[in-house]
């Protein structure tokens, strides 16, 4: 059974209308040593049942959230998903939808993208957010080309804080624009800012990849002093407890939006937030839903900016991002609207309860704080005498995901790992964890 539908006779229908005779002569600008002969080399076709038991036996290879009690963070986080969200984004009229190009057939998505828009902005500190992006790292990295382009300089600093692979794509993204990127190492795990050098714009992490808090007023402070726009890339969890970037100053404040409502989902599907200050409007990527009113003065709700018009006036466009996550940003404003500001902040409470509370036993339990100074929100490096690798597969034999062994980010790391601790981990999940931890580093 093919599952291309042309048959025969559309394929001559088609090969006509193009001036060709056959499919071989449409291909003829590949060498022939490079084309096909015979069959693919691939095992046999399967009914759908076997199909099925075939994928699920795949699947068992693989452990699940049902198997382990997560501890495993940096970047992607374990949080309750409300079942609201699930129930309205499962909907057809919001699960198919690609992006709302009709307003006046799409008011309702066109609404939830306001409400996203509004309540990032707030969260963030911000006066505006635009509708969403790809995912944290690739907000960051057009953040920082935006604040080049404002800036007419062709340097970012950037903290060594920074979540690796969000670094490693800014890295990308500036080798492609010839961009020259300057890095501002750790103290004690938090950004020394001390030798704050030339550039464009200075970008951080708050909290940063290893948990710890940054001083956010010694950035603004640091930035200024080379004249420089500041981008903060801010937890949007940790924002319903710390006192929000945009608050500090910052120009613009981007983000990771999949502790909102979106699942672990094996490192996706992700969600970028972007927020900044009223005057960078015009200038930001994506683009912006507004509220307006039609002739007869009922409210609505249109596309009001698309200032990355790369398919329609290419040399003017501000970015590439083509487009935006409107299924996952739905998600979130069904998460955010469900639990709320009170909620959120419970969230963000919790999670600094029960971090303090692992912190504690686990060092008890033969772990040891790498920075002991510093102020922490969910995470937490510990270091071993293990190497934390071995240690992180022998836990996983007591059903615990331990973290994050960070030698590979980390020189001199190999016995370092980073522990998150979410709401939702119990006090009894935390003891198993020391108790586990306990047999192993003594066994």
């Amino acid at each position: 059974m093919t599952y291309v539908p042309h048959t025969d006779a559309d394929v001559r229908e088609m090969l006509a209308t193009i001036g060709v005779n056959s499919i071989d002569e449409l291909f003829a600008d590949i060498p022939e040593d490079l084309r096909l002969k015979g069959e693919l080399r691939i095992p046999s076709r399967l009914d759908e049942h076997q199909l099925m038991r075939h994928m699920a036996g795949l699947a068992a290879q693989n452990l699940d959230l049902s198997q382990v009690t997560c501890f495993l963070g940096a970047g992607i986080y374990d949080r309750y998903i409300p079942a609201s969200v699930g129930a309205v984004i499962s909907r057809g009229e919001f699960l198919t939808a690609y992006t709302p190009y009709q307003p006046e057939v799409s008011q309702g998505y066109l609404q939830t993208i306001y409400e996203f828009q509004s309540m990032i902005a707030e969260l963030y500190g911000c006066d505006l957010a635009n509708a969403s992006m790809y995912d944290g790292p690739t907000s960051l990295a057009e953040a920082a080309l935006m604040a080049c382009s404002l800036k007419r300089k062709d340097i970012v600093v950037m903290s060594e804080g920074i979540h690796p692979h969000a670094r490693q794509v800014m890295e990308t993204y500036a080798w492609s624009n010839e961009v020259e990127v300057r890095t501002l190492p750790l103290k004690d795990g938090q950004t020394d800012l001390s030798q704050m050098p030339e550039g464009a714009v200075l970008l951080i992490q708050n909290p940063n990849f290893y948990g710890v808090i940054e001083d956010l007023a010694a950035a603004r402070a640091a930035a200024d002093s080379q004249g420089a726009m500041l981008v903060v890339s801010a937890d949007p969890t940790a924002c319903g407890l710390l006192k929000a970037p945009g608050h500090y100053g910052a120009d613009v404040v981007v983000g990771e939006g999949q502790p909102l409502g979106i699942p672990m989902g094996l490192g996706g599907p992700m969600l970028g937030l972007f927020a900044c200050k009223q005057e960078y409007v015009r200038s930001i990527p994506g683009r912006i839903v507004g509220r307006t009113h039609d002739a007869q003065g009922r409210p609505g709700f249109t596309m009001t900016l698309r200032t990355r018009e790369q398919d329609i006036r290419r040399e003017k466009a501000t970015s590439n991002i083509c487009t935006n996550e409107a299924l996952m940003a739905l998600a979130s404003t069904v998460y955010m609207s469900a639990v709320g500001k009170n909620g959120i902040r419970s969230v963000a409470t919790s999670t600094v309860q029960n971090t303090q509370y692992a912190i504690k036993v686990l060092t008890e339990a033969g772990g040891k704080l790498k920075f002991p100074n510093a102020r922490v929100f969910g995470e937490f490096v510990l270091t071993l005498p293990k190497p934390a690798a071995e240690v992180r597969d022998a836990l996983l034999s007591h059903g615990i995901l331990a973290g994050l062994p960070l030698g590979p980010y980390l020189a001199g790391g190999e016995n370092d790992l980073l522990v998150a601790v979410t709401e939702i981990r119990t006090q009894e999940e935390i003891d198993d964890f020391a108790r586990a931890l306990r047999e192993v580093l003594n066994g």
